[in-house]
């Protein structure tokens, strides 16, 4: 679209998420690789049929319409005034890295991103988790997962009627920069499940857990952060910040990055659900990124790859014998902790997730898709 003198752009921001696959197979493959029922005199086409069943279910039952968002309160002429940070995460924003390494110590790991900064993660207690972006030596973002981390002004559990009763939630964000201006605006999904809220000079991106209705993540970014992730449609006139390409060896350790964070913001989840931690398991990972690369490279998204089968057959071309297996995929998110509430937030991907009988999973990231498999070895 365009208009006299300037080039209007617009582009729609939204990510894919595959119906989860989930595979109760007994003792998984024997040393043929051939499918086996648990006293092994099962006849297989009763099984394909119980699997072509199963599939179906997840693929065209579809999950629950999103809540609406709670309306914002009648004030009679009072405003609901911008919060402000004076403490906490929130506050850290926009300030020298050293700061956050003077309240926090040092990071337990630093991971690369995508979008230029390095992840600051501090990871050794899952109800203290939270990761900080530093950009040349400043504090661009931040990402808080842990119930007892200081994100004020607001708390990881804090029910989001709440929010909408003491704050203003933005429904459209307009932003200067020196290289343009930029107006995003939020669906009426977007307001309910993922509203921001501006504190000072940072956006307050909220994950909310729309099964419960409470806060299950905060991302903070400062203004030019904001416009590089795109996290919402955008309209904008000028140029988008420039986004260094990375390299085929940046782009892996990128990859590596993520898969990390999905695993950690998993078990993150899984606690406050009650839920035994799951265990890294490298071969369940080695079919999650080689099935992620084989979607980005061959332009599909399933469980069913062209090449490759079904989450069975892969797994069984590891050597992988299992009780009990699953997967969920996602492509086109942010970055791997996006997909993460993204899953989260859907019935089906969220009942994987949380399934206590799963014991291990592995983690697989290329470019932009994402493939979780968990598994309950033999």
């Amino acid at each position: 679209m365009t208009e006299y003198g300037q080039t209007l752009f617009l582009e729609g921001k939204g990510g894919l998420f595959g119906r989860p696959f989930f595979l109760p197979v007994k003792n998984g493959y024997n040393g043929n690789k051939e499918i086996v029922a648990e006293s092994g005199s099962c006849c297989v086409k009763w099984f394909f049929l119980f699997l072509f069943l199963l599939i179906g279910f997840y693929y065209f039952v579809p999950s629950p319409p999103p809540q609406s968002p709670p309306e914002q309160p009648k004030t009679n002429g009072y405003t609901l005034k911008e919060p402000k940070a004076t403490a906490g995460v929130a506050a850290l924003i926009g300030r020298p890295a050293q700061e956050a390494e003077k309240q926090f110590g040092a990071p337990d790991r630093i991971d690369p991103s995508a979008y230029g900064y390095d992840w600051w993660v501090y990871s050794r207690r899952p109800e203290s988790y939270f990761q900080i972006g530093v950009l040349g030596g400043k504090i661009v973002t931040a990402l808080v997962g842990g119930e007892k981390v200081n994100v004020e002004p607001f708390a990881i559990g804090q029910r989001l009627q709440t929010i909408f009763q003491t704050m203003p939630v933005l429904s459209n964000i307009k932003i200067t920069l020196s290289s343009g201006t930029y107006r995003f605006e939020l669906s009426e999904q977007d307001y309910s499940s993922r509203p921001v809220v501006k504190v000072g000079e940072a956006y307050a991106h909220l994950y909310i857990d729309r099964f419960t209705g409470r806060v299950a993540a905060v991302r903070l970014m400062d203004a030019e952060t904001f416009v590089k992730l795109r996290p919402y449609e955008l309209v904008y006139r000028g140029r988008l910040p420039a986004v260094t390409p990375l390299s085929e060896k940046e782009q892996r350790q990128v990859d590596a990055a993520n898969a990390k964070q999905i695993f950690d913001w998993t078990n993150l989840i899984r606690r406050r659900h009650e839920l035994p931690p799951l265990v890294w398991d490298s071969k369940a990972a080695m079919a999650a990124a080689k099935h992620s690369q084989d979607m980005h490279d061959h332009q599909f998204f399933s469980h069913e790859s062209p090449q490759y089968g079904d989450l069975s057959k892969r797994l069984g071309a590891l050597g992988v014998s299992f009780q009990l297996a699953g997967e969920n995929i996602a492509a086109h998110q942010v970055d791997g902790v996006e997909a993460t509430v993204g899953w989260l937030n859907s019935q089906k991907h969220r009942e994987i997730m949380l399934n206590a009988e799963f014991t291990h999973l592995g983690v697989g990231v290329y470019a932009d898709y994402y493939t979780q498999n968990f598994l309950t070895p033999l």
